[in-house]
């Protein structure tokens, strides 16, 4: 699988800005490598189809050195829609569907898993992976909580296996070039940065104790976390919002946003995390906040503020989402892949366009919009290519989503030590620094 050498050096030429392209755009990138003849791919298993695991299928179906042999997961019916959607794809060899994602790690002919299941399965699905011998692509926000995210940074390290984390905005290229403005003066020193998320969701309503769906594999869909009751109102997306599975809007959209505003303002771990807010909109079982404000405090004299609302789409600038940035010469604000900046006298100054005609919108980007980031995942297995979103580095973003929880759950401020980003003198805040597992599923370095 490694003598390829004439597809390698074609892909090194064409990424490295030797044919005049340094950031390569999906669009064109994989209508060039489309028509090469390829020998080597990657074999990948994907864990989770409902959701954001259908665009993982389309995406490695379209890498020309990746090749889906398996779909998995605890939803039957899923198993045989990701089947057909990777055939409809365009896929070779029709994939093999599983049930139990455990079996393909059995598998030693599979390279890596790409994992796109509920949150609490995020570090314990990666870290059994890991063990045996696969790269992982998983899923923001790829822990339940801050201990499971040090464990999977820690097993990072120990199994030299490559772990992408699934924020794909910063393979978007109009992000990164914001960013590259922002690191390079284009608004001074950089002190502030305001993340928002805005939806219309409906009520989840009281759920009532049901019958498992035949077609359901509960037990395994629970996996490491502690068992509760089937009911009516939980699967396929409602889980978000309960704790026990999910880490609500903070943690299933604010990790994209939270991390462009940490990287923007290019800092790491803060000095204070503090959150409020409730759910308003609606009297139901749902858990999480609706509306939540968090505000992150660095030494360096920089703030991230994050508001969500997930029960009311009004935006703030005219966006639904997005992030601003605020420095001692103007502004520069952030929507997906495009961006635009003013001077202090609110003049705009520059307005640069999206590189693609693809819609962005609250269920997520386009296909083309995420086709860099799985590519950028097989790209660094194969000829170690840089990563955009290696998991102990975006980790540090998570981590700011999952204090503004502890701060939400405890009603009130925590100090934070900015070398670690562990919580200072508050056994309280601590007992959320890590969960209950089920009997026989604690996951493991």
């Amino acid at each position: 699988m490694k003598n390829d050498i004439n597809r390698r050096s074609f892909i090194k030429t064409l990424t490295t800005g030797s044919l005049g392209l340094s950031t390569v755009t999906a669009a064109s990138s994989f209508t060039i490598l489309s028509g090469y003849p390829v020998k080597d791919k990657y074999k990948v298993a994907i864990m989770g189809i409902n959701g954001r695991g259908s665009q993982h299928i389309e995406a490695y179906a379209k890498l020309p050195n990746a090749e889906i042999v398996y779909i998995c997961d605890v939803d039957s019916r899923a198993i045989e829609n990701g089947i057909n959607l990777a055939m409809k794809a365009g896929v070779q060899t029709k994939p093999k569907g599983l049930a139990d994602f455990r079996k393909a790690l059995d598998d030693k002919s599979i390279d890596a898993i790409s994992i796109a299941a509920p949150d609490h399965w995020h570090t314990p699905a990666a870290l059994l992976a890991l063990k045996a011998g696969k790269h992982v692509y998983v899923e923001k926000p790829g822990s339940h909580n801050p201990a499971e995210a040090e464990l999977l940074s820690k097993a990072t390290l120990k199994y030299g296996k490559v772990v992408q984390m699934g924020n794909q905005r910063r393979s978007w290229p109009r992000v990164q070039e914001a960013i590259a403005e922002l690191h390079g003066g284009t608004i001074g020193n950089v002190y502030y940065a305001r993340a928002w998320y805005t939806n219309d969701r409906s009520s989840i309503g009281i759920g009532k104790d049901a019958t498992i769906p035949s077609w359901l594999d509960f037990d395994l869909w629970q996996g490491p976390a502690p068992r509760k009751a089937y009911k009516d109102n939980l699967i396929h997306y409602n889980w978000h919002w309960f704790w026990n599975w999910g880490t609500g809007e903070m943690l299933n959209n604010g990790t994209h946003f939270v991390d462009l505003a940490r990287w923007g303002l290019n800092v790491n771990y803060p000095i204070k995390a503090y959150s409020t807010g409730g759910r308003f909109q609606y009297k139901d079982d749902w858990q999480t906040p609706d509306t939540q404000v968090a505000t992150f405090d660095f030494e360096e004299g920089k703030t991230i503020l994050w508001e969500g609302r997930s029960c009311n789409r009004r935006g703030i600038n005219d966006m639904g989402s997005g992030v601003s940035f605020h420095g001692e010469n103007g502004t520069l604000e952030l929507l997906d892949n495009s961006y635009k900046i003013y001077d202090n006298k609110n003049k705009l100054i520059k307005s640069v366009e999206p590189t693609t005609n693809t819609i962005v919108d609250q269920k997520g980007p386009g296909f083309d919009m995420d086709l860099g980031h799985f590519a950028n995942f097989i790209s660094s297995i194969d000829k170690g290519e840089k990563l955009f979103s290696p998991y102990p580095e975006i980790a540090k973003s998570v981590l700011l989503c999952q204090l503004g929880n502890i701060s939400y759950r405890t009603g009130r401020s925590l100090t934070i030590d900015k070398k670690t980003g562990h919580i200072l003198n508050d056994t309280e805040a601590m007992k959320y620094w890590k969960r209950e597992y089920e009997k026989g599923w604690e996951p493991t370095l």
